[in-house]
């Protein structure tokens, strides 16, 4: 079985920065793409960044040049920085970890971790 957990998300002023990691573990190989994923109260969840293995990075237009996504593969490890937060980044962040399979890939989810931007 495989493991999510995300740490370091909290209470912050519009501006200010934070710093989100997630680790991985259990019977793991290899991990194909991981990502950071959001969702606000009302709204569906959207991808806020990923980060392929060879280490290809995509954003959502929302936050480019504002957060950087970096992991760690020896390690399971992958990080979220935030700078220049703002209100409406305030949600429910989540870690996703795609892992192969013999039909191709399995998702694996962490519980979230909550993150408020005050105005």
């Amino acid at each position: 079985q495989v493991q999510l957990v995300e740490s370091g998300g909290g209470l912050v002023q519009a501006g200010g920065s934070l710093r989100l990691s997630c680790a991985a573990s259990g019977s793991i190989f290899r991990i194909n793409a991981m990502g950071w994923y959001r969702q606000a109260p009302g709204k569906q969840r959207e991808l806020v960044a990923y980060i392929t293995s060879g280490g290809s990075t995509n954003y959502a237009d929302s936050v480019k040049g504002r957060f950087t996504i970096s992991r760690e593969n020896a390690k399971n490890t992958m990080s979220l920085q935030m700078n220049s937060l703002k209100p409406e980044d305030t949600a429910v962040y989540f870690c996703k970890a795609d892992l192969p399979i013999a039909s191709g890939s399995r998702a694996y989810w962490g519980q979230g971790t909550q993150v408020t931007v005050s105005s």
